[in-house]
């Protein structure tokens, strides 16, 4: 029998990520003598160390440590006898477990682990009492009904303009604190602000001005000062990958005075593009409407993370920080630079990244990104934990989201974990409860008329509870999607993104999402426990948080049978499609 667990502190020890300089002791159990056992060490793909390990009779099995000097993604492997070992045994392939080694420095923003985050996409939350706002662009429509279903078909020339507009404002933010204060909100996340031309405003047109529909300097200012003194940080949107063809810096219709880089060869701007010699340009993901940009070239860097320039600017009007778009585009060293000039306003000040696989192992356009070792983001959105969470609650996969969470946990520096965006659904996915109940298939128009009947609705509500159980007590932060928490639908986008639904919420979600921030608010041990799964089987997961200082009990039951898990002696039963919280 062979035993080797790189999650049993038995057999590695320290568990999980550690800092640079730690010393990792690793053992290896085996029933029968074996002649040798070696420990490989791997700097990513590049075998650094060959270790001998020493055979321990008492214990019946071998020893080694190696102690981790240097920041960076690690592996290592165990040969005992000419094989293999893996989780479940031996085997003639090599088997790879990883290492992460983080900087050693406290480096995690304060006042974010235990919090909740609310996400708004700007233009669908509200309309504040100044009413719709005027703008000097003539070329946008503006929805007079907010029940309409945001504008999906192409314009004249096939195109997806997104020009089309609700109207909401950060005025409008700002007078539903009191909201946001009743779900437990401690970060506003906003999707961006900055003048562009479509009303998502990925297409960035003037980094430096709040779009006019939404207000001006004064008033994004005035929203951070109520958020703060209602204890809400506000992080903004970064979308640094791109700009919009329709801005001060491309100038494609010549919208604005200034020297654009499309057709000015000589502009300030030009060297910020990758053109071809016949006047094409390089565009995110061929969208003609945005042009990339070059991250690495000295003007834009100092343009985005020089004095005065665009972090500057947002953070002197009282930002927290900033999700970065696509991090997966943007290069290593320009993340750092944008990491420093955050922290000048103190390290409190949050950097999380668009990541949606596991960041810790990450690799984009053939390069292995460095998010996570201490100099580049805080945290990153975990999408990793909606998808398992969603694969439970419809399809009972609990082996599924508990290796998920584990896997996490095993990769990630604690302090990134603790910070982790946990979303249930954002502006790029299909709602939580659409995606419970829609199967995904069905063309644009089947999507805008998409609605689920009374039966399917009710029975979507109940999946959203069980998952918002979950999002609100696993490690790293819920992040509500603005909505979610009243029950409203929507397929894939623009669908997703329709105006909040003042009148008329699910006021049996919203009351259960309240409880459940309150409680959250009420059990510190969701601030920074680690997780430690307990009984887990077809349906039913359950789990613990603990800290020094208290453990939280969770049971979910997504199946139709009743289960009983013994806890501490106590018999606890769950039943069908019901929790715990203990």
């Amino acid at each position: 029998m062979i035993r080797f667990d790189s999650r049993n502190t038995q057999y590695k020890n320290p568990f999980g990520a550690v800092s640079c300089g730690t010393k990792v002791d690793y053992f290896v159990f085996c029933d029968e003598y074996a002649e040798y056992a070696k420990l490989f060490i791997y700097r990513d793909e590049e075998a650094i160390n060959i270790i001998n390990m020493v055979y321990d009779p008492v214990f019946k099995g071998f020893r080694a440590s190696y102690e981790f000097a240097v920041e960076g993604l690690y592996f290592y492997s165990i040969c005992l006898g000419g094989q293999y070992v893996t989780e479940s045994g031996m085997s003639d392939e090599e088997k790879r477990f990883q290492q992460t080694v983080y900087i050693d420095e406290d480096v995690q923003p304060r006042g974010y682990a235990g919090g909740i985050m609310y996400q708004i996409f700007p233009d669908r939350f509200n309309i504040g009492s100044c009413g719709v706002l005027k703008t000097p662009f003539p070329d946008r429509i503006i929805h007079e009904n907010r029940d309409d279903i945001p504008a999906y078909l192409p314009d004249e020339t096939g195109e997806y303009r997104n020009k089309d507009y609700f109207g909401g404002n950060l005025r409008g933010i700002e007078e539903k604190i009191p909201y946001l204060k009743s779900l437990g909100v401690t970060v506003l996340y906003l999707n961006p602000i900055g003048e562009a031309h479509s009303n998502h405003r990925y297409n960035t047109a003037d980094y430096l001005k709040v779009d006019p529909l939404l207000g001006t300097e004064d008033d994004f200012r005035s929203l951070c000062a109520a958020c703060g003194e209602a204890g809400i940080k506000v992080i903004l949107d970064g979308v640094y990958s791109h700009t919009g063809d329709d801005s001060i810096y491309f100038n494609r219709y010549h919208r604005y005075d200034s020297e654009g880089a499309y057709d000015n060869e000589t502009s300030p701007y030009r060297k910020w593009y990758f053109f071809n010699e016949d006047g094409t340009y390089r565009a995110w993901w061929d969208f003609e409407s945005l042009p990339e940009v070059n991250e690495t070239d000295p003007s834009y860097t100092e343009f985005i993370c020089g004095e005065n320039g665009v972090i500057d600017h947002w953070m002197n009007l009282g930002a927290s920080g900033f999700r970065l778009d696509v991090a997966d585009e943007l290069p290593d060293s320009f993340i750092k630079e944008i990491r420093k000039r955050i922290k000048i306003y103190g390290k409190d000040k949050l950097l999380l990244g668009e990541v949606w696989e596991d960041a810790s192992n990450k690799i984009s356009y053939g390069e292995r990104r460095t998010y996570l070792y201490g100099d580049e983001l805080d945290s990153v959105m975990n999408y990793p934990f909606r998808e398992a969470i969603i694969d439970f609650v419809k399809n009972g996969n609990a082996a599924g989201l508990s290796e998920t969470v584990m896997s996490v946990q095993e990769n990630y520096p604690k302090r990134v974990l603790d910070i982790l965006m946990n979303s249930l659904s954002t502006h790029d996915t299909e709602r939580i409860i659409t995606s419970f109940i829609w199967d995904g298939e069905g063309n644009r128009d089947y999507q805008a008329s998409f609605h689920l009947n009374e039966g399917d609705y009710m029975k979507g509500i109940e999946m959203v509870k069980l998952a918002t159980v979950l999002q609100f007590t696993l490690p790293g932060i819920p992040c509500i999607y603005y909505g979610d928490e009243i029950g409203m639908q929507g397929c894939k986008d623009p669908f997703n993104r329709g105006f909040m639904k003042w009148d008329g919420p699910d006021e049996n979600l919203l009351s259960f999402v309240r409880e459940m921030a309150e409680f959250r608010k009420n059990r510190p041990v969701l601030s920074d426990g680690v997780f430690a799964p307990y009984m887990v089987s077809d349906g039913f997961v359950s789990f613990m948080r603990k800290n020094s200082e208290d453990t939280l009990f969770v049971a979910v039951n997504r199946s139709e049978e009743e289960v009983a898990v013994s806890l501490d002696g106590e018999l606890i039963t769950v039943k069908p499609w019901q929790f715990v919280l203990k």
